[in-house]
């Protein structure tokens, strides 16, 4: 009867019991094999490319196994939540292609019927469970003051012992109801611990989907599940929300393995099934030979809002996400040029044990890919959105010469192998300037990249004959050997053999004329097909540029 008090005088605003939630939120209907995930992040900050790495792995193991992904809000440290947070988690999934079946979808609003799905509004049903286990025995209200357990972890470190409430240090766990109830009517401060049946001698055997078969000491401490403000530590909660929202795989960050053996007991303790749990590696970075954590304060790679300044497009980003979570992904990508990444089936046991490398080199290698795939007017409408916010001037140059700007971006779209070009937005501009005058104009043709050992007079004199002979409505092939009756016309040589027999007998192979002609036109030296890029900037354009060259 003593502890019946005790949990009534605790929990005075409790009336129900557990398996009123149990039937309020019944095992979800769903096709055998389906899987139930959650994206659950505490909104002290903002996003960073480590929370879309998770988030990914969960959404894929959902979504392609036809069940749930749900967005759950672990707000219960409040004092450190960040204004925006929520929004910011849900508008870069969306951004990164992932939409959640149930959850939040804003600061104050969600979908689903497993609600609600912010911690800090699921208060009673933490405090039910809390109250059932005191009925039990199985928890306590533990009155250590600051200053006591101050002296308990100096006393275990000096003695080299685990820090922590257990054994003979857990001083109020076997207070009888009836002291306890004295203290509490005192007004004596408390909190609610377990009371842990876990002996660490005992080891428990545990299958995580990604490290493997691995075991561990049954847990010993009497962990915190209701703090002084009401609200539920994470162990506490996550074992019971993951219970009740019918989560079937808890997809999260290995630095959670250790807490393992915590949350294997809690389910057990609360008459719950476990789970499955996979720990997934913590992305890394290569710094010399050395390996180490993607820093949010150290590598500016790590904000999401990097890939966005960038200029990187959201599909290249999960690309190669995909990349490091499955190393499968490359070889699928190379057997299917043109499926949807949607279509690879993520797998959790071909998963990295240890880190995954974050590379941002591959990202590029990736990227290039990605926008070589895309139709011009694809990568007209991402450029141009990106050049609004992050370069005006371009956005401006390329809006006004939509279809100068549509057919450059589909210069040798259609071949089997497109040019790689570019791997981020703000990669365009060096890349296409020279086709707008503007742009053009302010370089000198002193920067233009002359063939190998050819002067600039050179250049010059060999633009001016060539401008004399040259014909704009003409076919590729006509104006090549146009091109090339002038270069022998000069003294250069058609025939690389002869060439190569007697050098000292030409000024320079046909090409040499190309390129000529090629830094006359652009300063550069690698450019795509110059005959191409003669019709589009247009045959005014193109003799002003031999003038001007000439000049």
């Amino acid at each position: 009867m003593s502890l019946q008090q005790l949990a009534d005088l605790i929990f005075q605003d409790i009336d129900k019991t557990p398996e009123y939630y149990i039937q309020k939120y019944p095992k979800r209907s769903l096709k055998e094999g389906a899987k139930v995930t959650r994206y659950a992040p505490s909104p002290t900050g903002f996003q960073h490319i480590g929370g879309v790495f998770a988030a990914l792995v969960s959404e894929r193991i959902a979504t392609q196994s036809g069940g749930i992904f749900f967005l759950r809000i672990e707000d219960t440290d409040q004092k450190r939540e960040v204004e925006g947070a929520i929004e910011d988690t849900i508008r870069t999934m969306n951004d990164f292609g992932m939409t959640f079946n149930e959850g939040m979808t804003g600061q104050n609003a969600s979908i689903g019927e497993y609600g609600p799905y912010r911690q800090s509004e699921r208060e009673m049903i933490y405090k039910t469970f809390a109250k059932d286990l005191i009925l039990k025995g199985l928890a306590y209200p533990c009155f250590c003051t600051p200053e006591e357990l101050e002296e308990m972890r100096e006393k275990q470190t000096a003695e080299k012992l685990t820090p922590g409430c257990y054994g003979e240090y857990a001083i109020y766990r076997n207070i009888s109801p009836e002291e306890a109830l004295a203290k509490i009517q005192k007004g004596e401060s408390y909190i609610i611990r377990l009371k842990s049946p876990g002996n660490p001698e005992t080891r428990v055997q545990f299958n995580d989907l990604i490290k493997g078969e691995t075991s561990f000491p049954e847990n010993n401490q009497d962990i915190v599940l209701i703090k002084g403000d009401g609200l539920p530590t994470y162990h506490f909660a996550h074992a019971i929300d993951d219970a009740l929202m019918g989560t079937t795989h808890v997809i999260r960050g290995e630095e959670w393995l250790s807490s393992l053996p915590i949350h294997v007991q809690l389910f057990d303790i609360l008459g719950f099934e476990r789970p499955e749990y996979a720990h997934i590696p913590t992305v890394m970075k290569l710094e010399g030979a050395s390996k180490r954590k993607l820093s949010k304060r150290k590598d500016p790679e790590s904000a999401v809002s990097y890939y966005k300044e960038e200029g990187y497009p959201k599909a290249s980003v999960v690309e190669y996400l995909l990349n490091i979570i499955n190393s499968t992904y490359e070889e699928w990508r190379t057997e299917n040029p043109s499926a949807d990444y949607h279509d690879f089936p993520v797998a959790l046991d071909k998963m990295s044990k240890s880190g995954a490398l974050f590379d941002i080199i591959k990202l590029n290698d990736v990227s290039k890919h990605v926008i070589s795939k895309m139709k011009a007017e694809e990568v007209y409408d991402l450029y141009t959105a990106w050049a609004k916010e992050y370069d005006k001037e371009m956005y401006a140059l390329v809006t006004e010469n939509e279809e100068m700007a549509k057919q450059i971006f589909n210069i040798d779209k259609d071949g089997p192998k497109p040019r790689k070009d570019y791997g981020k937005w703000s990669e365009v501009r060096e890349k296409i300037c020279y086709f707008f005058a503007p742009l053009f104009k302010v370089e000198t043709k002193e920067q233009a990249e002359l063939p190998k050992n050819m002067s600039l007079e050179d250049a010059k004199s060999i633009i001016e004959a060539y401008a004399k002979v040259y014909r704009y409505d003409t076919d590729q092939e006509t104006w090549f050997e146009e091109l090339k009756a002038l270069a022998i016309e000069l003294g250069y040589a058609a025939d690389r053999k002869a060439f190569k027999k007697t050098p000292e007998a030409f000024k320079g192979m046909v090409s040499d004329v190309a390129g000529a002609v090629r830094a006359a036109l652009t300063y550069r030296a690698n450019t795509p097909d110059l005959f191409t890029i003669m019709h589009i900037i247009g045959e005014e354009e193109v003799r002003a540029r031999f003038a001007a060259f000439v000049e």
